[in-house]
């Protein structure tokens, strides 16, 4: 299994800029890809971006676009989401989970189709 931990949650005034992390743990050496789920109160956990284990595919949510951008370092097993232009309703707990993928080339955006989840960072960006 392929355990990821988020980190660098917090507050942030609108129209700012924070990075999360997501490090991994486990069977490193599978190739995996690893995308970024959140979940407002009362709503459905929704995709927002994913990277394969490859980097080649990157795929974003339409409402994070030319805001947001998803990068790998493998060197220390961490994928980072950086985000910029943050709006309100960006305000969510963020989740990365990690899917196994042997192609090493696809990154999904079902959310079915990741098994291992982190514990979530909270984002909050008022207005």
């Amino acid at each position: 299994q392929v355990q990821p931990v988020e980190s660098g949650g917090g507050l942030v005034q609108a129209g700012g800029s924070l990075s999360l992390s997501c490090t991994t743990s486990g069977r490193t050496y599978s190739s995996y890809a690893l995308g970024w789920f959140r979940q407002a109160p009362g709503k459905e956990r929704e995709f927002v971006a994913a990277i394969s284990w490859s980097s080649d595919d990157r795929v974003y949510a339409e409402f994070v676009k030319g805001r947001f951008n998803i990068f790998r370092d493998d060197s220390d097993n961490t994928v980072y989401l950086q985000m910029n232009s943050l709006k309100a309703e960006d305000t969510a707990v963020y989740y990365c989970a990690t899917h196994f993928d042997p192609s090493g080339r696809l990154a999904s955006t079902n959310r079915n189709e990741y098994r291992y989840w982190g514990q979530g960072t909270q984002v909050t960006v008022s207005s």
